[in-house]
């Protein structure tokens, strides 16, 4: 039965485009040529990629102070955001704890 389906079968099954037998696209001219320009940016970029700017010891703790830096201007704005303390003066001021009874 499978043979038989599978030698009288006239095109693909479902979508064309889609799925396990899906049909074959046809490979132009315009889709080599981007193939050929993709992988030739990809192997210059392999090559600027394989020499390294900085030597290891260069690289080593280069941006220490920079990044120490950024990390107190990070800090100070989060205080800044941070509200002041308060006394425990400042929440008993209303009830006038220093008058006396007699007066």
């Amino acid at each position: 039965m499978f043979l038989t389906l599978a030698l009288l079968r006239k095109g693909i099954p479902g979508k064309q485009w889609i799925g396990k037998y899906r049909r074959p696209r046809k490979i132009t001219w315009q889709m080599k040529s981007n193939m050929l320009k993709h992988l030739e940016r990809e192997a210059e970029n392999e090559y600027w990629i394989s020499r390294p700017y900085m030597t290891k010891q260069q690289e080593h703790s280069h941006a220490a102070e920079r990044r120490a830096q950024n990390w107190l201007k990070i800090k100070d704005a989060n205080f800044a955001k941070f509200p002041e303390h308060k006394h425990i003066t400042d929440h008993l001021s209303h009830l006038r704890i220093t008058k006396s009874w007699s007066s």
